[in-house]
């Protein structure tokens, strides 16, 4: 039977301290267990975060993984949640 992982974006800045790219700074979007430490996102940024991930998940997919499958989720303040159903078998 199949069983679904229920996760949510996080965008997380990185900021390199070792090597020859010291200070280089980047974002990088993760999936979270919970909403806790999710990023709350703003409504014109929701679409694009969501399809950039789209067009990426064929990378996380395989194995056990099928697939996934995203919402959005009202925080209460005005920004959202992205929540992503990971299926897996």
């Amino acid at each position: 039977m199949p069983k679904d992982n229920e996760l949510y974006f996080a965008v997380l800045p990185q900021i390199t301290v070792s090597g020859s790219n010291v200070g280089q700074t980047e974002q990088v979007l993760t999936l979270l267990s919970g909403k806790e430490q999710a990023t709350a996102f703003h409504i014109d940024e929701v679409a694009t975060y969501i399809l950039f991930f789209e067009n990426r998940q064929q990378y996380l997919t395989g194995g056990h993984v099928k697939g996934y499958t995203l919402s959005q989720v009202p925080k209460g303040d005005g920004r959202f949640y992205v929540k992503v159903i990971q299926h897996v078998d």
